[in-house]
């Protein structure tokens, strides 16, 4: 196949300015609508500013731990009671934190919008946090850090994410927090992080699916119009830097057979002049098809690993670009080596016009099937906003792909993926 001159029509409805409504309300939240009467459900879905980066290591995990204990209570509701009427109409709705915010959604038919929107409205701004039911949800994190703490994926992030970023960095440390952090955390810790935390300025709040935006803007406003809120002074986020050398951190996992590998660098926030290029760079090196070239090379052709991938997590700040695998204890080294090499062949060589031009249908063949449903709809509209985007982004977005040539892409891959400079976190049997 051959580079592609121009990119391919897309056929269906894109969201985009002339269907999304946009309000910001006088205490600073913002409202997203979009109307699809095509269908008879309504997603719901935003977010709050506060998150991870709100807390001290000390308090590792907490943002995490209030958002899940939102819904164990309110004024209005036991936690009981939310769910019985949640599951009465088969309904879905959730909270979660992550670094830089607090997310929520919910899925119903239309006609019980207002039945989910008033659950998800109490649990934002009237949680209780009931000592009986955060004591258990408490157990049900421990528990699941317990599990984390046997797992050798997981314990090879946390070692690269020390090693990746400095000292004291807010990407640094784990987001749902350790075992000690969380049995330190009361229900009052809770209740102080909400209280100072949760707050109107900047949520944002988008609804899609069989509802008027006249009628979603009104019950928006008449539930959060007086709500105020707090929320938290934030300092600048520091800058990440890179590691220095090869820096490895080993956990020792006796009675696994299995080591598992992350290895990678901070890599470029989303406002990145050259993000969509290291993107496609990153889909070229560890994606496409069974996981790029890594995949065809390290794993396939070489059997050094069960299996291997490439991710990059740009988003507000410079979340990690890493590469992580699954491998024989025996082939460790080997494939540190690899994958060292197949990033330096990245910034040393072109990639031929052939892969190029395959990414580039990938991603834009793949836009329309991301945005066949409300809430693949909704995730995109979010995504526009918070990163300023701008709502022509889609309609845009073949374009800028198709716009990138192999000579960026090696630019990117320069810029951002240093085979010399790379934090390892690797967990699994010791080295003998």
């Amino acid at each position: 196949m051959g580079p592609s001159t121009s990119p391919p029509p897309v056929s269906i409805s894109l969201p985009g300015p002339d269907d999304i409504i946009r309000h910001e309300f006088d205490n600073g939240i913002v409202a997203l609508i979009r109307e699809n009467h095509s269908s008879p459900a309504v997603i719901v879905s935003g977010y709050l500013w506060t998150g991870a980066l709100d807390v001290p290591p000390e308090q590792a995990g907490l943002a995490t731990f209030t958002s899940l204990a939102l819904m164990r209570g309110t004024q209005k509701r036991t936690f009981s009671q939310i769910y019985e009427e949640i599951e009465s109409v088969g309904a879905a709705a959730s909270f979660g934190s992550g670094r830089h915010s607090t997310g929520f959604g919910a899925k119903s038919l239309a006609e019980d919008l207002p039945l989910i929107f008033d659950v998800l409205v109490e649990s934002i701004r009237r949680p209780t946090f009931p000592k009986k039911e955060v004591e258990s949800l408490q157990g049900q994190i421990l528990t699941s850090l317990e599990e984390r703490a046997n797992h050798t994926g997981a314990q090879a992030g946390l070692a690269f994410r020390k090693l990746a970023y400095p000292d004291g960095h807010p990407y640094s440390y784990s987001s749902q927090g350790y075992l000690e952090t969380i049995r330190m955390l009361t229900r009052d810790d809770l209740a102080r992080f909400h209280q100072h935390g949760y707050g109107a300025q900047g949520m944002t709040l988008c609804i899609v699916g069989a509802v008027h935006a006249d009628d979603a803007l009104a019950q928006i406003e008449a539930a959060f119009a007086d709500w105020r809120g707090q929320t938290l002074a934030r300092s600048p986020l520091p800058t990440a830097g890179r590691p220095k050398g090869i820096m490895r951190r080993q956990v020792d996992m006796p009675h696994k057979s299995q080591t598992d590998l992350i290895m990678g660098l901070p890599g470029p926030c989303r406002a990145e002049p050259d993000y969509l290029d290291a993107a496609l760079a990153n889909v070229i090196l560890g994606v496409f098809g069974m996981m790029g070239r890594l995949g065809q090379r390290l794993r396939d052709e070489q059997g050094l690993a069960y299996y291997v991938s490439s991710q990059l997590l740009g988003g507000l700040g410079p979340g990690p670009w890493a590469v992580a695998a699954g491998i024989d204890p025996g082939n460790v080294e080997q494939m540190i080596q690899g994958v060292r090499a197949e990033i330096r062949h990245m910034r040393d060589a072109p990639v031929t016009a052939d892969e190029l031009a395959d990414v580039q249908a990938y991603l834009t063949g793949s836009l329309p099937l991301s945005l066949e449903t409300n809430e693949g709809v909704a995730g995109a509209i979010l995504n526009m906003e918070q990163h300023q985007l701008g709502f022509d982004y889609l309609a845009r977005y073949p374009g800028l792909v198709h716009e990138i040539t192999v000579e960026r892409i090696r630019a990117a891959a320069c810029a951002w993926f240093d085979p010399d400079n790379l934090a390892l976190g690797i967990a699994g049997p010791p080295a003998e």
